[in-house]
């Protein structure tokens, strides 16, 4: 990545508790909660400067993504039950207003910028593949892949997601 840096998409991956802290079900929206989440001291850049931001959505029992794409000015929810939530992407527009606005001193404007509901995408055939439909989202995007991939590929998707957490664990 060092060495080609042209080749990769610059991308921040949020946590999944990043969403629930900003939009709460009690008091709404609140920047606040997550302002020091982003701090140039902690990540060493500026989201501005990325092309893709993910944040990871749980509902309920159920997981969707969405994406800030900086890099085609557009905000997109990708469910792999086809859902749409429009005030999900509304919180995240404003809040890349406000994170902007803060960490770049630059009012930027989204008014313009998209909102998409990805249709074209791995569809769920059952009650229990969200999550690991949610990662191969974000696997896929992040790299730059079409989405091509199947309800029938979960199982080994499963296994080997397995496989590199604990891998991880052990180094």
């Amino acid at each position: 990545e060092a060495r080609e840096p042209k080749k990769f998409l610059k991308c921040h991956f949020f946590n999944t508790f990043f969403y629930t802290k900003l939009v709460n079900l009690k008091t709404g929206y609140n920047y606040g909660a997550v302002r020091r989440w982003t701090s140039m001291k902690k990540l060493g850049y500026h989201l501005i400067d990325c092309d893709k931001i993910f944040i990871p959505i749980h509902m309920n029992i159920h997981w969707t993504l969405a994406v800030i794409n900086i890099k085609d000015r557009k905000f997109q929810y990708l469910d792999s039950f086809k859902g749409r939530e429009p005030k999900i992407l509304d919180a995240l527009a404003r809040y890349f207003v406000d994170e902007v606005r803060d960490k770049s001193e630059v009012d930027i404007d989204v008014s313009q910028w998209r909102q998409e509901f990805v249709q074209d995408l791995p569809e769920q055939r059952n009650g229990f593949d969200c999550g690991m439909f949610m990662l191969k989202y974000i696997d896929f995007y992040s790299r730059g892949f079409d989405l091509c991939f199947t309800q029938e590929q979960m199982p080994y998707f499963r296994v080997r997601t397995a496989k590199e957490i604990l891998q991880l664990r052990a180094e």
